[in-house]
C-alpha cells in the first residue's frame, strides 16, 4: 500500500479516471485512519477541513487547523496529517493532476502562471481561513466542485476545469507571493528521497546504511540529519509508518495480525503487538473491534 492508496482507502466520494485525473474523497481522524504520515506526490491536494480541530504540516512547518481552513498543496511539497491531541478531525481531500489545466502546447497560463508555480518560482499562500482576504471567493470555487460532483451531469469535467482555473485566477491575481518564501531546498529534497524510499520500501527490511546510500550522506549525518529535521529518530520514524500502515489494514482488511505485522515490516510478533500497544493504546486485535464498523 503506498501513501495514496493510504490515503484513499476510506473514500466515500469517488469519482475519476485517467483521462480526467480529479477525485475527491471524505476522510475522519482518527476514525478512518490515526494519521496520514509525511509525504509528497506529484498531484496538487486541497484539504478542506470540514469540522473539528487538527494538524497540517506542510513543507516540515506544522499549523493547527479548524474548520474552514483550506491548505493547498503543490507537487512535491511534503505533507501530513495528524490529530491534535485527542480531538476528531472532518476534512474533505481533493487531488488533482495539474495536467488537467495544463495545455499540451505551451501558452501564456503554463508558461507564465503554472509552469512558475510548479517550479518554486513563485508562491501563492498554502493556508487559508474564514478570516484571511479573499477567502470567500476561493471557497465558492471549491464548493462549486464539490455541488457539481454530487451528481456529474454531463459536462460535469469542464465545469470542474473552469472552478479551478477561477480559483488559479484568484490566487495568481489576489494572493500570489511577490517573492517566494525561503527554503532550504537541498534539504527538504534530500528528506523526500528518504521518505520516497521509506515508502516504497517500507514492508522490507531497511537499514540505516541502505538510507544513507540511498541519499547519499553517511550514516552519522544520516541520523543527526534525520533527528534534527524530524525531531525523532530514523528507526523511531520507520517504525511509527509501519504502524500507521498496520492500523489501516486491520480496518480495512481480513488478513491476520500475524499477516499484518509481516506485511508491514515486523518479523516478530510480539514486538510489534508491544510497539503497537505503546502507540495506540490498545492490542491490534482491540484496535480491529474498535474501528473496523465505523
Amino acid at each position: 500500500m503506498n501513501i495514496l492508496e493510504y490515503e484513499s482507502y476510506q473514500e466515500k466520494i469517488y469519482h475519476g479516471n485517467p483521462l480526467f485525473p480529479y477525485n475527491t474523497y471524505l476522510c475522519s481522524i482518527p476514525l478512518d485512519f490515526s494519521h496520514v504520515p509525511l509525504h509528497w506526490h506529484d498531484e496538487m491536494e486541497i484539504i478542506y477541513v470540514k469540522k473539528g480541530i487538527g494538524i497540517i504540516t506542510i513543507d516540515l512547518k506544522q499549523y493547527v487547523v479548524t474548520a474552514g481552513t483550506i491548505a493547498l498543496i503543490i507537487p512535491g511539497q511534503l505533507h501530513s496529517i495528524e490529530q491534535y491531541e485527542q480531538e476528531k478531525m472532518e476534512y474533505e481531500n481533493i487531488m488533482f493532476h495539474p495536467d488537467i489545466l495544463i495545455s499540451r502546447k505551451t501558452d501564456v497560463c503554463s508558461n507564465d502562471y503554472f509552469s512558475p508555480l510548479l517550479t518554486g518560482n513563485v508562491s501563492v499562500p498554502g493556508l487559508y481561513t474564514p478570516q484571511s482576504p479573499y477567502y470567500t471567493e476561493i471557497i465558492v470555487c471549491i464548493d462549486a466542485n464539490d455541488e457539481i460532483c454530487k451528481t456529474y451531469p454531463e459536462g460535469y469535467q469542464l465545469f470542474i476545469k473552469s472552478q479551478l482555473f477561477m480559483l488559479f485566477y484568484i490566487l495568481f491575481n489576489k494572493c500570489c507571493l511577490k517573492e517566494a518564501p525561503k527554503k532550504d531546498i537541498k534539504s527538504l529534497e534530500k528528506m523526500k528521497v528518504i521518505l520516497k524510499y521509506i515508502e516504497n520500501h517500507y514492508k522490507d527490511k531497511i537499514t540505516i546504511e541502505d538510507i544513507a546510500n540511498e541519499a547519499g550522506i553517511s550514516q552519522s549525518h544520516l541520523m543527526k540529519y534525520f533527528k534534527n529535521t524530524m525531531g525523532t529518530s530514523f528507526i523511531g520514524y520507520l517504525n511509527e509508518y509501519r504502524l500507521t500502515m498496520a492500523s489501516r489494514l486491520l480496518v480495512s482488511s481480513d488478513s491476520s495480525i500475524l499477516d499484518i505485522a509481516a506485511e508491514v515490516g515486523f518479523d516478530n510478533l510480539s514486538y510489534f503487538n508491544r510497539t503497537f500497544k505503546k502507540k495506540f493504546a490498545m492490542t491490534p486485535s482491540a484496535y480491529r473491534r474498535n474501528y473496523s464498523n465505523l
